[in-house]
């Protein structure tokens, strides 16, 4: 979840094509569904609002923890070890830019 929180904080307030451009050059894994996501939700703004997708800007961006999976890894001795694989839920809502 932290992962994905430190870009979104990077993309947050930003317009569309800036933030699409910033999530293509960092090295980060979790740059891939934290653009699906936003393109999603410029799609949706445009198709439902009829909003431009020029003139919008990424209005809040977070990151809810989402559920766990629960793996085992072996260990010596026949023991094993409990790993989570958290996941997390990731919300972005864009707004029409206010010029001030």
């Amino acid at each position: 979840m932290s992962k994905v929180r430190r870009v979104l904080d990077q993309i947050r307030g930003r317009s569309y094509r800036d933030a699409l451009i910033m999530l293509e050059f960092m090295p980060y894994r979790s740059t891939g569904p934290i653009t699906k996501v936003l393109r999603s939700a410029v799609a949706n703004a445009e198709h439902n609002l009829g909003l431009d997708p020029s003139s919008l800007v990424i209005s809040s961006a977070t990151a809810d923890m989402g559920p766990s999976m629960k793996r085992y890894r072996p260990r010596a001795q026949g023991r094993a070890y409990q790993i989570k694989k958290q996941t997390c839920h990731i919300s972005i809502a864009v707004a029409a830019q206010t010029d001030s």
